[in-house]
């Protein structure tokens, strides 16, 4: 396994999304070897409907989620922190920078843009699921249970 940060924030816009899905992965895949969380930049509402579902079907619960922002977490306290979104990248990268911690952006499509009937659009979400567990793969490595 590739070395784990201590520490991992993810941000997105709204917190209802990408970046709690992105948490879920990483914390089923690494389990406890590293602190995971997420936030968005406005947090509002509650987790989208769609993500709780495509993310159940890979055992992972959101269900309860409820979304935080920048305020709720502090920046530069995390190893690393990966920008999800171009809205969230600039405030990333600026915080970050400050405490010389690392920062990362990972362009993430919006799945919530998709249209067509529920089945259409339930598969843009798993479509942003698997594109980011492949991401988070290939950035720590296999879990412990896939060596």
């Amino acid at each position: 396994m590739a070395h784990l940060p201590g520490s991992l924030l993810f941000v997105c816009n709204l917190n209802r999304v990408r970046s709690p899905m992105a948490a879920g992965l990483t914390r089923k895949l690494y389990g406890d070897a590293m602190r995971v969380e997420s936030c968005g930049l406005q947090p509002s509402g509650e987790i989208d409907p769609m993500v709780a579902v495509v993310m159940q079907e890979v055992g992972v619960d959101l269900f309860d989620h409820q979304p935080r922002g920048l305020a709720d977490l502090a920046l530069g306290s995390f190893d690393l922190t990966i920008a999800l979104t171009a809205e969230a990248w600039p405030p990333v990268r600026a915080a970050v920078a400050a405490s010389g911690a690392e920062a990362d952006y990972w362009p993430t499509e919006d799945p919530t843009a998709s249209e067509g009937p529920r089945e259409m659009r339930l598969e843009a979400y798993r479509i942003a699921r698997r594109a980011l567990e492949a991401r988070i793969v290939a950035r720590f490595g296999p879990p412990p249970e896939w060596e």
